[in-house]
């Protein structure tokens, strides 16, 4: 089992782990989507997350074809997603608190390394208030390849000055287990999905349901 004491740092994953960003993506871009004439079901949103934009895009043309208007579909769903945010805010993912105080206390370093780029990452966490919690934030702008590649993990690591192999990373997407996989991370998976792949599983170390229930974990 997982104890806190084995590692020298934790590594967090933003939306979907963090924050509940993905639900308001979805919306956004379900949103987009019918402005434009299509229809995204809420199978095909949820296939997007943990990616990349270059990922994202790829995935909207491998979908709908290839005279599907990315650019449009991204102002589109930037103005609906910045519609809902402004109303209902951002969540933050239940149990984050507890842990974060539970680093704290045991003087355990921790970041966040997220797809997101810089200005995106930035302004979620401003929109749920944590603005001031990560000392230290990895984000797509600062590596060459973005997750499932292990770029951002490998940075986080030489930013904490802490051994990649001493960093428990946590996710909730397969792309981001992937790649700390890759990185060579302990990893915890935390599915934001109901369908699980099952080589998710095989390559993370543990999977749980939540952020209370990994401190309970790990305090253990």
């Amino acid at each position: 089992m997982l104890k806190l004491a084995d590692f020298s740092a934790v590594i967090f994953d933003m939306d979907g782990l963090v924050l509940d960003t993905e639900s308001t993506y979805i919306i956004a871009w379900q949103q987009a989507a019918n402005a434009m004439g299509y229809d995204f079901s809420d199978a095909f949103c949820r296939s997007l997350s943990g990616r990349h934009y270059q990922d994202v895009e790829l995935k909207l043309i491998e979908y709908c074809g290839a005279e599907f208007n990315v650019q449009t579909f991204n102002r589109l769903s930037g103005d609906f997603w910045r519609e809902h945010v402004d109303i209902h805010g951002i969540k933050i993912k239940h149990g984050f608190i507890g842990l974060l105080e539970l680093l704290i206390r045991q003087k355990i370093p921790y970041c966040l390394a997220t797809n997101s780029l810089a200005e995106n990452a930035l302004e979620c966490l401003e929109l749920a208030g944590i603005e001031e919690v990560f000392s230290i934030i990895i984000t797509r702008d600062h590596v060459l390849q973005g997750k499932p590649e292990p770029d951002i993990f490998l940075k986080a690591a030489e930013l904490l000055q802490v051994d990649i192999s001493r960093c428990l990373v946590i996710e909730d997407s397969h792309t981001g287990i992937v790649a700390a996989s890759r990185a060579g991370a302990v990893s915890v998976f935390i599915p934001s999905i109901a369908r699980v792949d099952p080589l998710t599983v095989e390559l993370c170390d543990l999977m749980i349901s939540d952020l209370e229930q990994l401190t309970h974990i790990i305090r253990a």
